[in-house]
């Protein structure tokens, strides 16, 4: 295992993050099983958890704290807020109200007394950044959490929070949790050179682009990833967008043979090797797809075949630009363009 400083702490982490989002219902993954998974990725030397609130309503997070009983000092602790975690409007956003009721909601799952990293999950429009970051600072000071970060954020809102919080003597975000992998390369443009600029960690969510650089999808195959059910328009090949990432899979999948990797030593491989990446997040929802995964934890891909990648997908691109979560609510919303 390879690690590297998380931006600006200090804190050492491993370049593989264990991602908690399947743990529980979603992921049909038992106790037993994410207990067994965490077991064997801290043994492996992943040292970075993150998980978040709203994954399965707070069950992922319930299941992670069982899991790392005994171990807390072992790793470094990651979660997240901000999303809907019930039908009534305050339950959500970046709000000092919410931020504080949602962290001691967290802690009591996580059954611990802080965690090390404290991330919104998404850009809230309808909370300034100096009250979200007054409140993440507040509780930065009172011991509940060590750093906080953003995730999903477009560019010109980490420069907008680093602004906010100088002119307002608050603490800083440390780090950005984006999505990026092989076929979502977007970021390379505004957001990696923004993280690079002031400083911030960089943990990568999605690496295996929700299965489709798994090795699991290629032309002519069924497509049975558990994707696949809960998210039908990104698998479904009559959609353009769908048939060019396949043809770049293929072409990358030939790529990886003669490389002598698998798919995903190649996907993660990328992804690591970005100098502003700190760790790539991965999922696992099976121990086999762990120990695939696993398996690349040391994968350092040469320059020759960076540029093959390139190639194939070039920088800057994202074969599916419809499933960004960063595009500016006045281009979703009519009613915030139009007066």
């Amino acid at each position: 295992m390879q690690y590297r400083t998380l931006g600006r702490t200090g804190v050492q982490v491993s370049t593989l993050a264990l991602g908690a989002m399947n743990f529980g219902s979603l992921g049909r993954t038992t106790q037993d099983e994410v207990t067994a998974m965490v077991d064997a990725a801290i043994d492996a030397g992943i040292n970075l958890v993150d998980t978040a609130d709203m994954y399965g309503r707070g069950e992922s997070e319930e299941m992670v704290g069982k899991a790392i009983a005994g171990r807390r000092d072992d790793i470094v602790l990651a979660t997240k807020a901000g999303m809907p975690m019930g039908d009534e409007r305050n339950q959500q956003g970046g709000s000092r109200r919410w931020l504080v009721t949602a962290l001691d909601n967290s802690l009591r799952r996580l059954g611990v007394d802080h965690v090390d990293l404290y991330q919104i999950h998404r850009w809230d429009p309808g909370t300034s950044d100096e009250e979200t970051l007054s409140a993440l600072t507040d509780l930065q000071r009172a011991g509940k959490i060590r750093y906080f970060g953003c995730s999903t954020f477009p560019a010109y809102r980490i420069v907008q929070a680093e602004w906010a919080a100088r002119e307002n003597h608050l603490s800083r975000y440390v780090t950005e949790q984006p999505s990026y992998s092989i076929l979502q390369r977007g970021i390379e443009t505004h957001v990696l050179p923004v993280t690079e600029q002031y400083g911030l960690g960089v943990l990568a969510w999605s690496p295996l682009a929700s299965g489709w650089l798994s090795g699991a999808i290629r032309r002519g195959r069924e497509i049975t990833t558990s994707r696949s059910t809960l998210l039908p328009q990104r698998f479904g090949l009559t959609l353009p967008a769908n048939q060019a990432r396949l043809d770049a899979v293929e072409r990358l999948a030939a790529l990886a043979d003669e490389a002598g990797l698998t798919m995903t030593q190649l996907a993660l491989g990328f992804v690591t090797a970005h100098r502003a990446v700190t760790s790539a997040i991965i999922g696992p929802r099976t121990m086999d797809h762990l120990r695939s995964q696993l398996a690349a934890a040391d994968t350092v891909l040469a320059s020759d075949l960076l540029d093959a990648i390139d190639a194939i997908v070039a920088p800057g691109v994202d074969l599916a630009p419809d499933e960004k979560y960063d595009t500016p609510p006045a281009l979703l919303d009519p009613a915030l363009r139009r007066r």
